[in-house]
């Protein structure tokens, strides 16, 4: 069932977001604590609270920005903001962004929804910014008069390890957003926020295709979530019975925006590429396939075509058929589009740096990936709808897990050595499927893992894996817990006013 109509739930206790028992306890610390901080820091108690969870994916890696579905989950770990709107007359009209880690310092910045974002001076206040634009832009675009700029306070405590590929720039952005809206004393429907946040952080400059921004504010308890896009909705998908996912951390970081024009942004063009390659082989004309061709989504229609002459269904015959197995230079590529690669990507300030920085493109590796991973999507909900045991269902969506792993492993070059051992650890030691997660590169895997084995299973990962990085220093052992955790489905946004 879709319910991506309604507005963000506002609550006025912790219980419907937290549960109840640990989780619920730990949550009601956090809000003490950062209450007293904010009248602390800013002489004053907040106006209103809004909290947005990480994710973690559990099948359909680097397919969202193709234009095809993806099945994550939220995480129970997430980013709340405290924020008090200032009254007109008062000065500085700033907005001040504070964090409850004192490892970030205060960022100030004027109350100013035009400012430009300083991209070459990355700083971790700048995610605040993007949903403050963001906001602006989108109370315009809507008509809604949200009066002149005024100063916020803004206190910001985030629990998804940052770097990890869970998400956490998504639930800052997404938390900013929905706390300036509650602030204004505005609510829109969560599908309109979760396509304004994707917007909102191609600010940071990542081609994000929306996936952690719609699962961050549309998850619901219990459930994953099966994310269409182009419009955006989210279906409901209830996992069987017996199994959980653990998520463990690879320690090496992924850093997503600093890295982009030679790993993430450097794929989204090599997907573009390899569509319209595909589609001037499959018969359109250059000009055509130049002007139409955005993803490897726009082309599939063509590639099912071909493929169905030769009693398939599956696009990678088309990929098999027509793109080189060995990687193209801008020339070749050139040679068949008629026309520069400058001027292809010309209307793409990071698309143009992943030109400069790029060598060669793998279009086949790419192409082959998207369309493989965007079948296993649909597979593994077909499977957990399907009438086959809770055991048979679990082994299957683990061969899913594995086959995507594989994939992104070999085909898409996202992985690095430390989640290939991660995942291999995972494996040896029962878990039924493992793979990396999120963008890649470093960051986390998530294996599924029979519930009844998962406190062993989380015993056996810090033997295996983590014991020797704490003897070198990496991580402290008492911080063990915020680098492998299992998760259920946990719920999506919320303003909270306590």
């Amino acid at each position: 069932m879709a319910h991506d109509g309604q507005p963000v739930p506002v609550f006025s206790s912790l219980e419907p977001v937290y549960g109840d028992g640990s989780l619920l306890e730990e949550a009601q610390l956090r809000f003490d604590k950062m209450k007293s901080k904010f009248v602390e820091v800013f002489r004053h108690q907040p106006d209103v609270f809004a909290r947005s969870p990480g994710r973690v994916n559990l099948i359909g890696e680097h397919i969202d920005y193709e234009g095809y579905s993806v099945l994550p989950m939220a995480i129970r770990q997430d980013t709340i903001i405290a924020i008090r709107k200032h009254q007109p007359d008062e000065s500085p009209k700033q907005l001040r962004i504070a964090n409850v880690n004192d490892k970030y310092t205060m960022c100030t910045y004027p109350a100013d929804p035009n400012q430009e974002i300083d991209l070459k001076n990355l700083k971790w206040g700048h995610y605040f910014l993007c949903g403050y634009k963001g906001f602006y832009d989108f109370a315009k675009s809507k008509g809604v008069d949200v009066g002149v700029p005024v100063g916020l306070d803004i206190l910001v405590d985030g629990t998804v390890p940052t770097g990890s590929g869970l998400s956490s720039s998504a639930a800052f952005v997404c938390s900013s957003t929905i706390a300036i809206m509650a602030a204004f004393d505005k609510n829109f429907p969560k599908k309109e926020i979760a396509q304004l946040t994707c917007d909102c952080e191609r600010h940071i400059g990542t081609q994000s295709g929306g996936m952690d921004q719609a699962i961050s504010v549309m998850a619901k308890s219990g459930f994953a979530e099966l994310i269409d896009f182009n419009p955006i909705k989210a279906t409901d998908v209830k996992l069987p019975q017996g199994g959980s996912f653990v998520i463990a951390h690879s320690l090496a970081e992924s850093q997503k925006a600093v890295t982009a024009a030679t790993n993430y942004n450097n794929r989204v063009v090599e997907c573009r590429l390899a569509a319209i390659v595909l589609g001037i082989k499959l018969g359109m004309k250059p000009k055509e396939a130049l002007s139409k061709v955005k993803t490897l989504s726009d082309v599939e229609g063509l590639c099912i075509k071909f493929a169905e002459g030769r009693g398939s269904s599956d696009p990678v015959l088309a990929v098999k058929e027509f793109l080189n197995e060995s990687p193209y230079t801008a020339e070749d590529i050139e040679k068949i589009t008629e026309e520069g690669l400058p001027s292809v990507l010309e209307n793409s300030p990071t698309s143009l740096a992943v030109l400069k920085a790029a060598k060669h493109f793998k279009l086949f590796q790419r192409a082959s990936h998207v369309y493989s991973e965007a079948r296993r999507v649909y597979v593994f909900r077909d499977t957990v709808q399907s009438n086959l045991s809770d055991e048979e269902k679990l082994k299957k969506l683990g061969d899913l897990m594995n086959d995507s792993h594989h994939s992104c492993s070999v085909l898409y070059e996202c992985s690095c050595p430390e989640l290939e051992e991660l995942v291999k650890v995972c494996r040896d030691n029962g878990a039924l499927g493992a793979r990396l997660t999120g963008a890649g590169w470093g960051g986390c895997a998530v294996a599924l893992v029979k519930e009844s084995i998962v406190p062993q299973f989380i015993i056996n990962l810090k033997e295996s894996y983590y014991q020797a990085r704490i003897n070198k220093g990496t991580i402290n052992k008492n911080d063990l817990g915020l680098y492998v955790f299992a998760s259920k489905p946990s719920s999506g946004a919320a303003i909270i006013k306590l």
